[in-house]
């Protein structure tokens, strides 16, 4: 009896072993992964979020102040007629 319960831990401590090399495992791979992404992404021409508001508003006044040219356009050509 003594020597069945001797393997059985045996075995019980080897699949906690093994647990423990997959967990280690996963978090090495996890962190591999996600410094191969951010070295991909520091890559790239990718502006962020406040260049991107930057610009859209930038992009807004310039509209905006060509609504107006235009109209005082319009009228200055009614006035010359």
């Amino acid at each position: 009896m003594q020597t069945r319960n001797k393997v059985l831990d045996d075995l019980g401590q080897l699949m906690t072993n093994a647990m423990g090399v997959a967990q280690g495992a996963r978090e090495e791979a996890e962190t591999a992964m996600k410094s191969m992404i951010d070295r991909w992404l520091a890559d790239r021409d990718f502006v962020t979020r406040e260049e991107f508001d930057a610009v859209r508003a930038m992009a807004q006044k310039a509209r905006e102040e060509n609504e107006a040219l235009k109209a005082r356009i319009e009228a200055l050509e009614k006035g010359a007629k």
